[in-house]
This record gives structure tokens, sequence and C-alpha cells, in this order.
């Protein structure tokens, strides 16, 4: 008889355990007891422990801190658990799941966050799906990465995005595509898993509550301006700019001067496309002086995976040719 794996679950908020209160949809405490019934289906393969977020908040109300404490709880569960379940509001969602790749890598086992777009204990909710498919990851085999689990689908961390607040399939990764998909009468289909490879140590990077990234998309107009004055007056530590197309800006000599300007200063400037499905690279000559003014090349970054590396990078003191070698090695340059 296989023994069942141990299933460390987190639930840190969002709408997949909230109930009405008369202020609207607020999380509530109870949601163990509400999804009883669904993990009980998978006993015979899942051991599961919960673990209550003190304390529960909407994921639209995240802080770096509450990322450093979400960590936190991850180094301390890793070693004793074959996988971790993290139940998370959908608003920020990737951006925490990106957060998490990035930051404890090479955790050696998986870590998959699920919500919902309506609460469980609501008619006709998407979130039995979604963590029927969130258990369901656990079964696959030599799967060791950070994913999101939705709509009977498995996504990578890194390139997530949340695309729809209307409809049950609401999260994509535009740039990768789906890990693979999950269905009660067939399982798991069209998977694309990544092949495993030898393991490697354990790496640990820390937050800091007080990394200050600006993101900035480009549009025409004065945005510009608003633009160039921020990064003048109110240098941050570090800058993802949404540039156009393949990483295109306009060739303003004084939004072109204050990017050289705190690129001298170590401040570094991510520049990623605004398009979903976009890469910015050296294409056309229109982005030649943005690229001389000592931007990295964020290539297939979207915005929450820009965001997660250059607070990374703001926290533990990145230099430029570390942010780029991160960017090779998640494949995403």
């Amino acid at each position: 008889m296989t023994t069942p794996k141990h299933v460390a679950v987190y639930y840190t908020g969002g709408t997949i355990g909230m109930q009405q209160t008369p202020a609207g949809l607020a999380p509530a405490t109870n949601l163990a007891s509400l999804a009883a019934t669904i993990f009980q289906q998978y006993s015979h393969q899942l051991q599961c422990d919960w673990f209550i977020s003190e304390p529960l908040i909407d994921s639209s109300a995240i802080t770096l801190s509450n990322w450093q404490t979400w960590l936190n709880w991850i180094d301390s569960k890793a070693a004793d658990y074959d996988g971790l379940l993290i139940l998370h509001g959908t608003d920020t969602m990737a951006y925490s799941a990106n957060i998490i790749a990035l930051a404890r890598p090479h955790l050696g086992i998986p870590v998959i966050l699920t919500g919902a777009m309506l609460p469980l204990a609501t008619a006709n909710s998407d979130a039995p799906l979604n963590l029927h498919t969130a258990l369901a990851a656990f079964s696959l085999s030599d799967f060791t990465q950070t994913a999101i689990a939705f709509n009977g689908q498995l996504w990578s961390a890194i390139g997530s995005s949340k695309i729809s607040t209307e409809q049950a399939e609401a999260f994509a990764n535009p740039q990768f595509g789906t890990l693979a998909q999950w269905s009660a009468t067939t399982g798991w289909f069209n998977t694309n898993l990544p092949t495993s490879s030898s393991p490697a140590a354990p790496i640990r990077y820390c937050i800091s509550p007080y990394a200050r990234i600006h993101c900035f998309t480009l549009t025409p107009g004065a945005n510009l301006d608003m633009i160039t004055a921020s990064l003048t007056h109110n240098p941050p530590d570090g800058v993802v700019l949404q540039s156009y197309g393949n990483g295109n800006t306009p060739t303003d000599a004084s939004f072109l001067a204050a990017i050289r300007q705190i690129s001298q200063q170590s401040i570094p400037v991510l520049n990623i496309s605004q398009v979903l499905q976009g890469c910015a690279s050296a294409v056309y000559a229109q982005g030649h002086e943005l690229r001389t003014a000592g931007i990295i090349n964020g290539g297939r970054c979207n915005l929450e995976t820009a965001l997660a590396i250059l607070t990374l990078a703001a926290s533990n003191h990145w230099k430029k040719e570390q942010i780029e070698n991160l960017l090779h090695q998640q494949q995403l340059v």
C-alpha cells in the first residue's frame, strides 16, 4: 500500500474562504471544515495538515512583510512535508507565485497556489474544481515547481498572470503555456512538465519591507513627462518599464537622460513588453538609445515576474550581472 504524501495547507485569506458580512465579503477562519468533503476524497493519497495565517487578508492588501512571513512559513515546513498548498486570493496570486518561485528555488517539493473567484460556500462556486486541480497536482511524478492550479489547469508560476475578473478561467501564462490539464474523468492530460534535473542546494532570498520598486507603463502623451519627473526627483530601488512592442520607447532626451542617470546610480531598470505575449529584444532601431542608456532587457518577463525579480534584487543587493544571470536561468532571455 502506497504511503500518502504529507502536505501542508496554508490558508492566507482570499475569496475562496470568504463569507458575507454587513460590510461585504471578508475572509473567514472555517475554510478547513467547509473543504473537508473535498479533501476527504484524497485521504488515501494525501495526509493534509492545515495552518491558518494570522491575520487572514484580502490579497489586494498584501505587503512585502506578508511575503516574508509566508516565506518563513515555507522554510519552517519544507523539510517535513512532501508538498505545500497555499490558498490565496486571486488578485495578487500571480505576484505571490512569482515571488515564491524566485525566492525559494530548488525546494525539492511542489508548492501549489490556488483560490477561487467565488467563495466555496457559494452555489456554483469554482472553488471545488480549483481545489481538486491543486490536490491532484501532488500526484504528478517528480514535479517540484511552484505553480498555480486553477480551473483544471496547472500554470508555471514564472510568467503567470490573472487575466479575468469574470470567468472561471482567470489565470494564464501567455509566454510559456500550460504545464498540464486535469479533469475528474480523465485525470491529467496534455502534460508539458519540465524534465527533472539533479537536485540543487536550497537557496533562500529575503524580502525587505522597504524595497521600493516603481512600475511604469508607457502610453502616448504626457505620461512620459510624469515618468521622467518621478525618476529624476524620486528615484526608487528599481524600475519596471513596460514599453511598447519589442521594448521600444520614444527617443525623448529628458526621459533617456533620467534612465541613464539612475542606471549610473546602480538602480536597475528592467525593460519589458506591455504586450501579453511579448518579448523585449533588440529588434528595432527605435529602442537602441534606451538600450544604450543602461537598461536591463527583461525578455519574456511579464509584470508579475519583473516585479518579483526587482523586489528580490533590491532586498538582496543584487548587481546588474546577477539580475541578468537570473533572467537567463529562468529562460526569460
